[in-house]
């Protein structure tokens, strides 16, 4: 497999920045696959990589992007954010962009929408279990991978993050224009949602199950 050269691919992706991409996975980030743990501007089309629902599933293709984190033109809400280790099951701290989607468990979740398993925008988590919004600056490589369907994936040996399914024409014809499973919290569900967590976090008593539906569904 060739690795990816950005001297080759040009330099015209670094006028980019991050108002521009705000999803996708940050260079450095390692995922599971079926070699084992790598980091994610190293797997290529055709690797399998290990998916939350589905087990290995086939890479169908690798999008990259190359942007300019300058906080000067940037408005901080498009800030990358710092995830120490075990914040989100993440034995590794790393980066996440705001709106990529992120697999949380929770028991609000769970009475809320009959399922402990909720996807939140990372933006959500600002300020939760010391997640951060530093200053950023220089250029972010950013990596898509693409499934023939939308899948969950292992990132930094506990993560859980959302990847979109291929956009290419193999892909249209083996998904025949299906559904996704997966769909991610509103910014306001989420905001709601990680408050509970921290309501969880501290060991203090949750909303009943009533309460805590009518708080997501008024968001």
């Amino acid at each position: 497999m060739l690795a990816w050269n950005k001297d080759t691919w040009g330099r015209a992706a670094a006028h980019n920045t991050l108002r521009d991409v705000t999803t996708g996975i940050i260079a450095g980030t390692k995922v599971a696959t079926e070699m084992g743990w790598r980091a994610v501007e190293a797997v290529a089309e055709g690797d399998k990589v290990l998916t939350f629902d589905g087990g290995l599933q086939t890479v169908i293709s690798v999008r990259r992007d190359l942007i300019s984190a300058d906080p000067n033109v940037t408005p901080m809400g498009h800030w990358p954010l710092d995830v120490p280790a075990g914040a989100l099951g993440n034995r590794e701290a790393m980066r996440l962009l705001p709106n990529q989607s992120i697999l949380v468990e929770s028991d609000t979740a769970e009475d809320v929408l009959g399922d402990p398993f909720a996807l939140i925008p990372a933006a959500s988590l600002d300020g939760f279990r010391g997640i951060s919004r530093p200053l950023p600056g220089g250029e972010i490589e950013i990596v898509h991978l693409e499934f023939a369907q939308d899948e969950i994936v292992f990132a930094n040996l506990g993560a859980l993050f959302l990847c979109k399914r291929s956009t290419s024409i193999l892909s249209d014809m083996l998904n025949e224009a299906t559904e996704s499973p997966y769909q991610t919290l509103s910014a306001e569900e989420a905001d709601v949602l990680v408050g509970f967590l921290e309501v969880e976090d501290e060991g203090r008593r949750a909303p009943t199950r009533s309460a805590a539906r009518m708080m997501v569904v008024a968001a």
